[in-house]
């Protein structure tokens, strides 16, 4: 590790921590449908939540107005408010914090001359990453504003999807940090990990596909869907045309999510098979170690929340694993490629 970039790199780590936090509250927030209770945007005012009973009221009656509350949750009282608005609250105000966070360090390290050009051009990319993260999270909440009360899967989606890309561009830039030093590579290898990078960032929407539409609700069975079936009916009768029941059916989604977790087991298990044939260093081995080891953890946390139908501390704790395996995913390709 270059001294010269030992602050630059715990300025890029803490990023990555206060991101896995936003994830996590934001998988919380999603859980217990807290998502649209606050239903305007303000950037600077919105910091502050309603003080007294008379902010909290005016909040409330702003809530009223919208689907949610007409056609779900019109039996709320205050209090039932104010513990949604609380994790919607603190979602965005962490979103809003880790905008400073990245900012201004990187302001204070410009000035300074303690980033390089090329340090500098990816933090610029991550700040760019981070804005649009914001975008998508308002644009996100727009969809469940208008008729129906819930926001679209495909924007939860973007979303999610575009958090974990920012968390693991932070990760890498770092890493480029702290391994500085290039070396030779097995480029088949490498090709073999970036490729169940793909999937697992494409396992990664599907859960959120299943997030967004409930999916996990159904079908609450393992290693078989409902009625001891591999494929049931459901997965391919609930939408037309076809095709529709694997973007947008409850059982295709669902389907197609347990489908790609074997899918990742087998890449994960073919790495580290194919490993035992390459002089390892020590960091490449414990990548692969970590990924084997993560990968299990996750597997069985899929499985206990489909059985489980998805009780809100075990649907969050599966999204960790998802975070810590694209981490664990994201280390192993790095330490494959310089």
């Amino acid at each position: 590790m270059n001294k010269d970039n030992k602050k630059v790199i715990y300025w890029l780590l803490t990023g990555c921590l206060l991101i896995f936090i936003m994830v996590v509250v934001g998988g919380i927030t999603r859980l217990t449908h807290s998502g649209l209770s606050i239903s305007n945007y303000k950037l600077i005012s919105g910091t502050i939540p309603p003080m007294n009973d008379v902010e909290w009221q005016e909040a409330f009656n702003l809530y009223k107005q919208y689907p949610e509350y007409q056609k779900l949750n019109n039996q709320f009282t205050l209090q039932d408010f104010k513990d949604i608005y609380f994790w919607e609250w603190l979602h965005r105000v962490i979103g809003r914090f880790i905008g400073l966070v990245f900012l201004i360090p990187f302001i204070y390290f410009l000035i300074k001359k303690k980033i390089s050009k090329a340090t500098a051009k990816k933090a610029i990319i991550l700040l760019c990453l981070g804005a649009f993260q914001g975008f998508l999270g308002w644009y996100m909440v727009k969809s469940g504003l208008v008729d129906n009360p819930d926001v679209s899967h495909y924007r939860l989606a973007a979303h999610l999807t575009t958090a974990f890309i920012t968390f693991a561009y932070t990760f890498w830039v770092a890493l480029d940090l702290i391994f500085p030093h290039k070396k030779q590579i097995n480029k088949s290898f490498r090709n073999l990990i970036r490729l169940s990078l793909a999937i697992l960032l494409l396992q990664i929407i599907y859960g959120a596909f299943v997030a967004g539409l409930d999916a996990g609700f159904i079908h609450n069975h393992w290693p078989m869907m409902s009625e001891g079936k591999f494929m049931h009916q459901t997965v391919y009768i609930e939408q037309s045309p076809w095709y529709k029941n694997f973007i947008e059916g409850k059982s295709g989604i669902q389907f197609v999510h347990r489908m790609l977790a074997y899918v990742i087991v087998l890449f994960i298990l073919l790495i580290w098979k194919k490993s035992k044939k390459l002089q390892l260093t020590k960091y490449q081995s414990k990548g692969i170690q970590i990924l084997l080891v993560v990968l299990c953890i996750q597997f069985l946390l899929g499985i206990f929340t489909i059985l489980l139908q998805v009780p809100v501390w075990l649907g969050v704790a599966h999204q960790i694993g998802a975070f810590f395996l694209l981490s664990a995913m994201t280390f192993t390709l790095h330490r494959f490629t310089k």
